[in-house]
């Protein structure tokens, strides 16, 4: 327990209060993969979210056409204003070609297809569904802020879970990246701001519907660091507050293979190392991947402790080497493949809606023949 405010406001959960807050004026966006269908912890999202009583539930759904008709039955059972957004059709490439939009798929692009969405409400609040512990609170925690000065709100948790650390992205890669670059570079707000998040990888956040219809969005796996970048620029570090939502139990990710935190670290990396060049930090590209070694190497020196102080258990040779692999994908950022805001989009949402609708409607009949 603490009461530590940071470069950002920082509101804690210092007991089981629930704060008031414009559920009623929010779309919820849950981003959900053939994975969730039918899930324990999927199933707790939504009926945590029927009782709560939100204005709007959007759920981006990326999945093969074979799963789709059963998917779409599955969410019409729960009692929600709850719109599914199948985001893997031919209209909805179709339309995206012809926006100059088709690319990389990934949960990010999955995201920004809902939001067009959501952003018909007030509010938006956007988290994951495979949140084991999940609580309506969550969404009242992240919009109390909103209607409270504030116009971007950050949820944060600590990842401690069957008796060890987790959060291994943000604690072995992203937190150590980022005091690296702000060694070199002292004097950035932007750095500042971005290492002040608690858990800047969480995947849930809230803020007034115009201040998210002017997010650039990263398709992939930069998602939440790209928001982070784009809220400082809509809001700046006064306009964001961070929430504590207590305890948190997510699914693990294998370091390696496809979607493994290997991946993840690419594009996240890219997506901090692109931010920061924006806001005048020009990495020595050279060096910093020993620089990044170095300070993340004193950090696992300094969790093994930690995790010795709490009686968990602690494998630190095992988190030396995530070191040297994330070490290994700090590279420049390459090609901005970022899709645009809403507010600036060649595209409207109710296209999209409605392609999204007749795709999944002819995968249910079996007339979209594979994963397209």
């Amino acid at each position: 327990m603490e009461y530590v405010q940071e470069r950002v406001a920082t509101l804690h959960a210092f007991g089981d209060g629930s704060p008031d807050a414009p559920t009623d004026r929010a779309a919820v966006v849950v981003p959900m993969t053939e994975r969730e269908y039918a899930g324990l912890a999927a199933e707790r999202v939504l009926s945590e979210l029927e009782a709560l009583d939100p204005a709007r539930v959007v759920v981006p759904l990326r999945a093969p056409a074979d799963r789709v008709g059963a998917f779409r039955e599955w969410l019409d059972g729960f009692e929600l204003p709850l719109e599914t957004v199948w985001c893997d059709g031919p209209r909805v490439a179709d339309l995206l070609a012809d926006a100059g939009l088709d690319g990389e798929r990934g949960k990010g692009r999955d995201v920004w297809l809902a939001l067009g969405r959501a952003l018909e409400e007030e509010y938006v609040v956007v988290h994951d569904a495979d949140t084991k512990s999940y609580s309506r609170e969550y969404v009242r925690r992240l919009l109390f802020p909103l209607a409270n000065g504030f116009d971007f709100s950050k949820g944060y948790y600590a990842r401690v879970e069957n008796g060890q650390l987790y959060g291994r992205l943000f604690r072995l890669f992203y937190a150590p990246l980022v005091r690296a670059l702000r060694d070199g570079h002292p004097e950035s707000e932007f750095l500042e701001y971005m290492a002040a998040f608690r858990y800047a990888l969480a995947g849930e956040f809230a803020a007034a519907s115009d201040v998210v219809a002017s997010f650039p969005v990263q398709r992939t796996w930069g998602l939440e660091v790209g928001t982070l970048a784009a809220a400082y620029d809509a809001v700046g570090v006064d306009g964001a507050a961070q929430v504590d939502l207590g305890s948190y139990e997510h699914d693990h990710r294998a370091v390696s293979g496809p979607t493994g935190l290997s991946d993840m670290s690419r594009s996240v990396g890219a997506a901090l190392l692109r931010a920061a060049g924006e806001h005048g930090v020009d990495p020595e590209y050279e060096s910093l991947p020993d620089t990044y070694r170095a300070v993340a190497e004193s950090y696992v020196d300094r969790y093994a402790v930690d995790a010795e102080f709490n009686g968990l258990s602690y494998d630190r040779s095992g988190e030396r080497e995530q070191v040297d692999t994330y070490a290994a994908s700090i590279a420049p950022p390459g090609a901005d493949t970022r899709l645009p805001p809403w507010s600036e989009a060649d595209l409207s949402p109710a296209a999209v809606a409605d392609a999204a609708r007749a795709d999944a409607r002819d995968a249910a009949n079996g007339e979209v023949a594979g994963d397209e």
